[in-house]
């Protein structure tokens, strides 16, 4: 990348990515979003609808992001989460749901973004998974996490998620 400045370190670059990311994602699916100043319970973003439309007022879920410089993904994929945040996430007594979404990049950090007069592409793309009920674990450091690649984390998808919960259901 001619002209890159040395600023952030590749961990800071790919968070910021992702941040970006979602906030895209759920400003053409019409959310607002919060952003959490101290992530100390596995929750980076928060996302609402305004309203009452169903059971549930004004609908909440938040989500711990992760970026994955795996390259593309094409199948169904196993992530290696951190035992903390699996358990942070799979608790079923939460009064906001929440769910983590994971975003692959490239490997190449130049790949990550094209921008011409007509379009912007963003690569690759993020996958979102609820954990909510999932079984305690032994691990003592990591949980591999099942990452399907139908559950890709669109406008659409986030609208869907946000309409179960509205119903009182789960993501």
């Amino acid at each position: 990348m001619a002209g890159a400045s040395p600023g952030m370190d590749l961990s800071q670059r790919k968070e910021q990515f992702c941040y970006a990311f979602v906030q895209a994602v759920a400003a053409v699916a019409g959310f607002a979003h919060y952003l959490m100043s101290v992530d100390d319970d596995s929750v980076d973003i928060g996302f609402a609808r305004r309203g009452a439309r169903g059971t549930t007022r004004a609908p909440r879920v938040e989500a711990q992001l992760k970026c994955w410089g795996q390259g593309a993904l094409t199948r169904d994929v196993g992530f290696p989460l951190k035992r903390k945040n699996y358990d942070d996430l799979r608790s079923a007594d939460l009064a906001v749901p929440r769910i983590l979404i994971v975003l692959s990049v490239p490997e190449n950090l130049a790949e990550w973004l094209h921008q011409d007069h007509d379009q912007m592409l963003v690569r690759h793309c993020a996958r979102w998974a609820s954990l909510r009920g999932m079984p305690p674990t032994d691990n003592q450091k990591s949980v591999t996490v099942t990452l399907l690649a139908k559950q890709l984390f669109t406008p659409d998808a986030l609208v869907t998620l946000m309409d179960r919960i509205e119903q009182g259901g789960d993501p």
